[in-house]
């Protein structure tokens, strides 16, 4: 009788030890730690920027009008005049940029620390009444954790916000040098001023436009891990999750 050979079974593969509850929440500090340092360093440096800006916008102003005192507003205090400001807007726009950069990586790290706080509530559920800060990664969750009281005002927040006030200091820089270039042309004064001020305005409303389109760019691609839920009694009391306004 013949011996027939049976393929040896496949050994299974060894699993994978589970992970001690108190080694994932080390983990998660851990990353909820570097998240906090790299916010803290961004709104530091940001806040360096528009001082150092401020600075220059000052001296400028104050060496052109030493200047035209000294020269009687002659045609060298206008060339003078031109190059400053040029060399101020530039700057303040640059600054600008960085100013918006860091307004989204501070929404950037916002969300993933309240991802992390939506692993801990997995971790242990009954800390999620002990939460101040939304446990939710998306726009409500969001709006939430930037304000623990509830609703808020939209207008507020957005006008007293750093980007709306180097966009307010950068339109009014803007419309002071293209007065100059009007005058420059010998416009007469009331079109120099209407010119200067039109522009000023012109400017404000594309930065406001910027901001908006980025800021909705970014919610348009991001898929939140752990969404607010559709129906929340707490919504509207703050105590967790979201409030229904956002920060536009």
């Amino acid at each position: 009788m013949a011996n027939h050979a049976f393929p040896p079974l496949p050994e299974e593969p060894p699993r994978q030890p589970e992970v001690p509850l108190g080694v994932r929440a080390q983990l998660l500090a851990t990353e909820h730690w570097g998240l906090l340092a790299s916010r803290s360093t961004a709104q530091s440096e940001v806040l360096t920027r528009i001082s150092m800006f401020l600075t220059l916008t000052s001296a400028a102003l104050v060496s052109l009008a030493l200047v035209g005192q000294a020269t009687g507003f002659s045609e060298s205090f206008t060339v003078l005049a031109l190059v400053l400001l040029g060399v101020v807007v530039l700057v303040g726009f640059l600054t600008q940029l960085r100013v918006f950069n860091v307004g989204m990586e501070d929404l950037m790290y916002v969300l993933a620390m309240n991802r992390l706080r939506g692993a801990y509530a997995e971790i242990d559920p009954s800390i999620a009444r002990y939460l101040m800060a939304s446990r939710h990664d998306d726009l409500a969750g969001s709006v939430r954790t930037y304000y623990f009281f509830g609703g808020r005002s939209d207008f507020s927040q957005v006008a007293g916000s750093s980007m709306v006030f180097i966009g307010a200091v950068n339109s009014a820089l803007f419309g002071l040098l293209v007065s100059t270039v009007a005058g420059v042309l010998a416009a007469p004064t009331p079109l120099t001023v209407t010119v200067g001020a039109v522009g000023g305005v012109v400017c404000f409303v594309l930065s406001l436009w910027a901001g908006q389109r980025k800021y909705l760019a970014a919610w348009a691609s991001y898929r939140p891990e752990f969404p607010s839920p559709p129906e929340d009694p707490r919504r509207q009391t703050g105590r967790d999750g979201p409030v229904a306004r956002s920060t536009g």
